[in-house]
């Protein structure tokens, strides 16, 4: 009773007080045409940053960077796991509107004199009764108020299901064992935790003061996340829940619009919002909700086993400026920062532990280019037609058959933008009193009608190399050989038959051991044929590593597309007994698709043994041993101390492309600010720490299937398209974070399932290896263009612009050609015609300089190499 008072106390003083602070408050709400924040429409450029994909001390340069490149809001899901690894069990306190003078005359006089005392004896009480985790990368507070301090909005999608190919779509995996639970439809228990999980996060918005109308950065919130094809399959009772969902979001009083994606009937007031590659003749359900494109994917995931995807920024500006011209007003780039899914955050299964997406920002927190400047100036382009984007509806008229034209006017303003959607050939269009030539699959925006200040498919930023290049010494290693388990060990459980993996595991691991004997008589036929007896295995997934009598026999593994395995192999049994030890291995859980508590993993049968003389035993229902783990993840053996627990090796005991080993190394920090990672390529498939900090998975032994090839920018985009990597790791390098380090004495460990040789791990920095520009003749001009509308600056001529890295200068000029130039930056080539002077102008403006600007123009390179044809100059660089 003590306790509820006090906290009681603490709330009623904070209410007293917070009641009185001012604060700078707007309001939000929205009509047909647009977002409204104090009243004025806005055009809103939002990109996606994932607080627990990156750490703290990379998030305020990550949120600068999105603001330098022209984004107006950030967005962020909610990770319901990561907040609530056990369930919560908060105390709730309501308030008294009846609270009592006296009352209130000693809270004041305890605040006021012994305030240290009385805060700390209630977060004391209040912690014991708090299973909510919201510190270090899921410090969802000061990620937001670092938002808010770089002067952005903020949209919160709570979800509180995220799928975004993180673990178990982002339900904790306690939930799954709630008795009676149904997950995501009309069902009482999930509803339940559903609702208790949503209010607690926005009661922690609402006491920090971070909601718009508060005066905070959140102008927009989600709740559930593409239900519209659940909803579709399961029917009466997904619609059911779509209502409650809605309703109770609305019902807690945000004070900013609720929106629900991919959602064709939300209900009111909910706004319908659009997902995918593309979303130009996205419609919401009602007139006066306006288009709001929640995920404009800028490229896709990397799985193990498949390529690297790679979207062309021209097509991803195309796609952006395509729906901003058919009235949409709110675009959200997913990703605009991909990073890292640290630990065992990572879904699918089989999702890799990077989570670059090809963004504006890589996943290591440099801007990726061409895209991210490209984008950066479509950005500029799109608001300075903002006034008449937000004033009136487009009015289109066809320019030929694959070109048209969308024109927004009012009485004061004018802005229009023209379409060429042939994929091969470039027009030449007629619109008001000029003619505009549109390169194939592209837009050229107008702000007034006249004058062109940007096309999609021409790109005036310069695009960079980037380069992995050693940053340390070689390590030296020790290593330590992980025990295969028997049904005979202490700490395992016995029971009959085989059981789901997630059921005894908790996801706590990805490892369970299933254990059994087998018993072989003498007079058995194999013993003396010679032919083994066939064990054939049935999982679920999602790897599998099957060792006789502690032998490895053999290993198998499923994919994203079937994460089911089957194993059959002969295996050599002796008379007598003979143990059977099956170390399954699951790869993240599902994130995605229908009633997540039937999902399962491991070994569910039937285990068969075929060849003996009754034939065929099946070994399913027999009794089965398990034990949770490995016992260096139970000794610690990633972490200091937990390192010094056991004997390690070195040297020439070293074990090398040995299955189920340990290796450990301590290092110092590599000099610089590069961003680092690990080289994992001479590794098989496991797990890696820095200073205790889980890494994430590394398969680099997971080679890359597929097509991989050219890539056009021109036509619909996929994630088939634009591949690279194939017949390689889909991962070879994984991000250390510099904040994970100290300067010397840090603590790398690995633990190595398949058996690799640890003398090839080593780290390297991401740098730029050098910078190009391709600039058409007579491109748009961003800079200036009033005064080239206004008739002040007549013919306007491009400039190409080249910069390198803080501490790196252009040290030679590797290409350089005015005229009709091949290829792509890394692997230009002279064309058909060049001008002789390319490479003098850009070594005697550039080389020694970090950046420096060369007018593109015949004169600049020794005059017009072929006066009747459209010249461009591409230009590579090198940095050093």
């Amino acid at each position: 009773m003590c306790n509820v008072f006090l906290l009681l106390l603490l709330l009623q003083l904070l209410f007293f007080f917070s009641s009185r602070i001012s604060t700078v408050t707007a309001s939000v709400s929205y009509d047909h045409k647009a977002v409204i924040i104090n009243g004025q429409r806005r055009i809103l450029i939002s990109g996606s940053i994932h607080y627990p994909r990156s750490t703290p001390e990379m998030w305020p340069d990550l949120i600068q960077k999105a603001k330098d490149g022209g984004v107006d809001v950030i967005q962020t899901y909610v990770f319901w796991n990561g907040h609530e690894p056990s369930p919560g069990n908060v105390m709730q306190i309501p308030f008294y509107s009846g609270f009592c003078v006296c009352c209130a005359f000693f809270l004041f006089f305890l605040f006021c004199f012994h305030f240290k005392f009385l805060t700390r004896l209630i977060f004391t009480l209040w912690g014991k009764k708090n299973q909510y985790y919201f510190e270090d990368r899921y410090d969802l507070v000061k990620f937001i108020k670092l938002v808010q301090q770089a002067g952005l909005y903020l949209h919160l999608r709570i979800g509180p299901y995220i799928c975004a190919e993180w673990n178990f779509g982002g339900f904790p995996v306690w939930l799954k064992y709630v008795p009676g639970i149904e997950f995501r439809t009309d069902n009482g228990p999930f509803k339940a935790a559903m609702q208790k999980f949503t209010e607690k996060i926005v009661g922690m918005m609402k006491s920090e003061k971070l909601f718009e109308n508060q005066g905070g950065p959140i102008i927009l919130s989600q709740i559930e996340n593409e239900y519209g094809p659940v909803e579709w399959e399961i029917g009466a009772p997904g619609k059911a829940y779509t209502k409650w969902a809605a309703d109770m979001a609305v019902k807690l009083g945000t004070g900013v619009p609720w929106i629900m994606c991919k959602q064709e009937d939300a209900p009111d007031p909910m706004i319908d919002t659009c997902n995918g590659f593309y979303c130009e003749n996205f419609k919401p359900n009602k007139d006066y909700k306006p288009k709001i494109w929640t995920e404009a994917w800028t490229g896709w995931y990397t799985e193990f086993g498949g390529a690297v995807p790679h979207r062309p920024a021209e097509d991803m500006a195309f796609s952006v400026a395509r729906f901003i011209q058919n009235g949409g007003s709110y675009i959200n780039y997913y990703m605009y920062h991909g990073g890292t899914n640290f630990g065992r955050t990572a879904g699918g299964p089989f999702i890799a532990t990077s989570y670059d997406y090809d963004a504006p920002l890589d996943e290591f927190g440099l801007p990726r280019e061409p895209k991210w400047g490209h984008l950066r100036d479509l950005h500029k382009a799109i608001k300075l037609c903002e006034p008449a984007l937000v004033s009136v509806d487009p009015t289109v008229t066809s320019l030929g058959s694959n070109q048209e034209v969308h024109v927004f006017k009012s009485k004061s303003v004018c802005a229009a933008f023209l379409a060429n959607y042939d994929t091969k050939y470039s027009v030449k269009v007629t619109f008001g009193n000029g003619q505009y030539e549109l390169p194939p699959w592209s837009i050229s925006i107008l702000p007034d009608c006249k004058t062109v200040v940007y096309n999609t498919a021409r790109l005036g930023s310069q695009s960079s190399q980037m380069k992995m290049v050693p940053a340390s010494s070689s390590f030296s290693w020790q290593s330590y050989n992980e025990e295969t388990a028997s049904a005979d060990d202490d700490d395992t459980t016995t029971m009959n038959g085989l059981w789901e993996q997630i059921n005894v595991t908790r996801d706590a691991t990805d490892y369970l051991w299933y254990l059994t004997d087998v018993k072989i008589d003498a007079d058995e036929g194999f013993l003396k044929s010679g032919q083994n007896p066939l064990l054939t295995i049935f999982s679920a997934g999602h790897a599998l590593h099957v060792f006789i009598n502690g032998q490895l026999a053999g290993t198998a593994y499923g994919g994203l597309s079937n994460p089911k395995l089957t194993f059959s192999q002969n295996i050599k049994l002796t008379e007598g007994i003979n143990k059977i030890s099956l170390l399954s291995v699951a790869v993240g859980l599902p994130n995605v698709g229908l009633h997540f508590e039937t999902w399962n993993a491991g070994v569910l049968g039937p285990v068969t043994l075929k060849g003996l003389n009754e034939g065929t035993r099946d070994l399913s229902g027999q009794k089965w041993s398990y034990k949770i783990g490995l016992k260096g993840e139970s000794l610690g053996l990633h972490t200091a101390s937990g390192s010094e627990s056991v004997e390690w090796v070195e040297g020439s005991l070293l074990a090398q492309k040995q299955a189920l080993t340990w290796y450990k190394t301590a290092f110092d920090a590599p000099p610089g600010n590069d961003p680092l990672a690990l080289d994992m390529s001479s590794m098989g498939k496991g797990q890696m720490w820095i200073n205790g900090q889980n890494i994430g998975r590394h398969w680099p032994g997971y080679i890359a299937h597929g097509s991989c090839g050219d890539c056009n920018y021109a036509g619909t985009f996929d994630d088939k398209k634009c591949r690279t990597n194939c017949g390689e790791p889909s991962q070879r390098w994984y991000h250390v974070p510099r904040s994970w380090l100290k300067p010397s004495g840090n603590l790398l460990a690995v633990f190595e399932e398949w058996g690799g040789d640890p003398t090839g791990i080593s780290f390297v920095k991401r740098t730029t290896a050098s910078v190009c520009a391709d600039i058409f003749e007579g491109q748009p001009a961003l800079k200036n263009w009033q005064a080239i509308a206004s008739g002040k600056v007549i013919s306007p001529q491009p400039k190409a612009h080249l910069w390198c890295p803080p501490g790196q200068k252009i040290s030679q000029i590797k290409f350089a050609s005015f005229g009709m130039p091949q290829g792509t930056c890394g692997s230009f080539r002279e064309g058909s015609c060049h001008a002789h002077k390319s490479y003098d102008a850009f070594e005697r403006n550039c080389v020694g300089k970090q950046s420096c600007s060369v007018t593109v123009a015949p004169e600049v390179f020794g005059g017009d190499p072929c006066p009747d044809s459209a010249k461009k100059l591409s230009v590579e660089a090198v940095c050093s």
